[in-house]
């Protein structure tokens, strides 16, 4: 069980709650860090009396020092901080809860430093999977998924017989358009996109789940997670979200995990692995659930969920692209600049247009990847 922790993105969906689970447990909070919301990030220093707190910001990063100078709490700046965050010396384990590719280097720098790694951050394996699982295999350490889908896949697996699995089902709500067409979602705002029927996320998430790219994303990590290709996953439509995930075995039994729609549960399960202890998050009343309804998902509107698969069976660094084109895609959508459908475009085009096949991928490979990816999506008028 974790003892001692650092929380990347601490002022974050995430973040936050982990710090709920932390309180509870009597874990040691050893270092925060964030990209700007240092109002935030105050308090938590304040209540948490951290060794470090890194901003990623600079200007927020000064500002902070200056309101929180009567306390004990260093404060780094600049992306190289959050690096410094994850191989701190006194935390066992590092709990990444930051958005975006951003979390690879980080993520690296941890497993470096031979810390356990409960991992939020899914966009670190779907960029660079081949190089992260090889580096925490030859570091001896363990990687916990925090993602719900991912957790409840890890907490299914437990006690099941090795080779003994035939398919991994991902769950999905189905995100703020389940039920629509193409021709509905023409004209879809960006505040019906931050809209969700039931978890209650972070924008770019949000965004990413109403494209269904977040559950494209997620088939990708699962495929790294639990060493699976694409055809041994399925993705379910459960619009309740009780049903977080499930396993088929091969003699055909259905192993599911339920729960409430709290991240806290997957979050203190990375934590505390594995042990089971009380939970800050709410207890499930079957009793007061009408019905679980199950449907597929509709490849053919929401094609960021087909385009994830195609990336994963391409392989070598179409993963990376389509990752990166779908980042630069929702960050020109939440400065209204393209339209809803215009997301999934960007990142048909960008999958298109790259022409690689290279399999012995290098962190240099992955970064220039993305970085030529983006480069190419802001080139053109919006």
């Amino acid at each position: 069980m974790t003892k001692n922790i650092s929380i990347l993105g601490s002022t974050g969906s995430i973040g936050t709650q982990a710090i709920d689970v932390a309180k509870m447990h009597g874990i040691k909070v050893c270092a925060l860090s964030a990209n700007k919301r240092i109002d935030i990030l105050e308090k938590q220093i304040r209540q948490l009396h951290p060794r470090i707190a890194c901003v990623v910001d600079k200007d927020a990063a000064k500002a902070l020092k200056i309101a929180v100078a009567d306390t004990d709490t260093e404060v780094l700046s600049g992306e190289e901080s959050i690096q410094e965050a994850a191989r701190i010396e006194e935390a066992d384990t590092v709990l990444n809860a930051i958005v975006g590719v951003a979390g690879l280097l980080p993520t690296l720098s941890a497993i470096d430093a031979g810390k356990n790694l409960a991992l939020a951050n899914k966009e670190t394996l779907v960029a660079g999977g081949s190089i992260v699982m090889s580096r925490v295999k030859e570091k001896g350490v363990k990687l916990y998924p925090v993602d719900s889908e991912h957790s409840a896949i890890f907490q299914c697996l437990q006690g099941c017989p090795e080779n003994s699995v035939k398919k991994i089902i991902l769950t999905a709500s189905g995100g703020s358009f389940f039920g629509k067409t193409k021709e509905e979602l023409k004209n879809v705002t960006v505040k019906q996109a931050l809209t969700h029927p039931n978890w209650s996320m972070g924008a770019k998430i949000t965004i990413d789940s109403s494209t269904m790219m977040n559950k494209g994303l997620e088939v990708i990590e699962a495929s790294w997670l639990f060493d699976v290709e694409d055809k041994d996953i399925d993705v379910l439509i459960n619009r309740e979200s009780i049903i977080h995930s499930m396993i088929q075995l091969k003699d055909n039994a259905v192993i599911a995990q339920l729960g409430t729609a709290d991240m806290r549960i997957p979050i203190q399960y990375a934590l505390t692995y594995p042990e089971r202890l009380p939970s800050p998050a709410g207890a499930l009343d079957l009793s007061q659930i009408v019905g679980l309804s199950f449907y597929k998902p509709d490849y053919e509107t929401f094609e960021c969920l087909s385009l994830c698969r195609e990336a994963l069976r391409r392989g070598g660094l179409y993963p990376t692209v389509a990752n990166a084109a779908n980042e630069a895609a929702v960050a020109l959508f939440l400065k209204e600049k393209i339209g809803f459908l215009d997301i999934p475009g960007i990142v048909s085009e960008s999958l298109g247009s790259f022409n690689g096949n290279k399999t012995d991928i290098s962190l240099e490979d992955i970064l220039n990847a993305d970085k030529e990816t983006r480069k190419q999506i802001a080139l053109r008028s919006w």
